[in-house]
């Protein structure tokens, strides 16, 4: 007779070991469902409107504080669990002058709102649309090409930049902007001096310079800007006294200085 075979024997230490493990999933999942509740529902987690304390705002100098407020009217009452992070960014970047922005949950119910404001580096003076003439209104604008509404009893000491325009995009003003930055950076103190600068064309600049008590119109090009203005400045005086009604000098070319009357006469 053929002999039997011998059944394995029952692994009661490994279905133990698969039991206890579903056990304790279970109860973790349960758990954590009834912690998931309770942060959501427990008052001392809600966020109250009626303590100061428990939306702080941080950084926040040029930004309408009541803008952003604005972002968080909904939450009040409610978890700061519930409270979609991201989201709440998300909104607060939109905010003018807001560049960057964090948003933490302090425990426990309180809500820290970081804001990082953009810095704006001059004037823009745009035309009124619809308007006529000379009509123009005056924003300011960062190192990113974006423009901004100056705020209320804000005082600022910028140059105006003109060549930029409500029609050109962020990364297009941005050129114009770090042209001006980089002829700025390269005259050092003389740029004290220089109440406009038209980037219109960022390789071509030309700058309003007060000389002598004299706003004059200096063409610069496209670089050795302190080099230029310094040979100018030297040879303004005996300048003035041979051509003392002009006002607009082109010095693109390092090696002499052109008066707009000189250059009319070209051919």
């Amino acid at each position: 007779m053929p002999r039997e075979k011998a059944r394995p024997p029952f692994r009661w230490r490994l279905w133990l070991t698969v039991f206890a493990w579903c056990a304790i999933f279970v109860s973790s999942a349960v758990a954590a469902r009834h912690a998931h509740r309770y942060v959501l529902r427990d008052p001392q987690f809600m966020l109250s409107s009626e303590d100061r304390n428990a939306l702080t705002l941080q950084g926040v100098t040029y930004a309408a504080r009541a803008k952003l407020l604005r972002v968080f009217a909904g939450d009040y009452g409610r978890s700061i669990f519930a409270v979609p992070l991201d989201e709440r960014r998300r909104r607060l970047l939109a905010v003018d002058w807001v560049e960057d922005a964090t948003v933490s949950r302090i425990w426990p119910n309180r809500l820290l709102v970081r804001i990082t404001e953009r810095q704006p580096v001059a004037f823009v003076s745009l035309p009124l649309h619809g308007g006529s003439g000379s009509a123009a209104r005056f924003l300011l604008v960062d190192a990113q090409g974006v423009l901004l509404d100056p705020p209320l009893r804000a005082q600022f000491a910028f140059p105006v930049l003109t060549g930029l325009t409500d029609d050109q995009t962020d990364p297009e003003r941005r050129v114009r902007v770090r042209a001006m930055q980089s002829l700025m950076d390269d005259l050092g103190p003389a740029g004290q001096n220089i109440s406009e600068i038209d980037a219109a064309a960022p390789d071509d600049l030309t700058v309003v310079a007060q000389v002598e008590g004299r706003p004059l119109e200096l063409k610069l090009g496209d670089g050795n800007y302190a080099r230029r203005l310094q040979n100018f400045l030297l040879h303004y005086p005996e300048i003035r006294k041979r051509a003392a009604n002009v006002t607009t000098f082109d010095l693109r070319l390092d090696d002499r200085i052109v008066t707009a009357k000189e250059q009319s006469n070209q051919p």
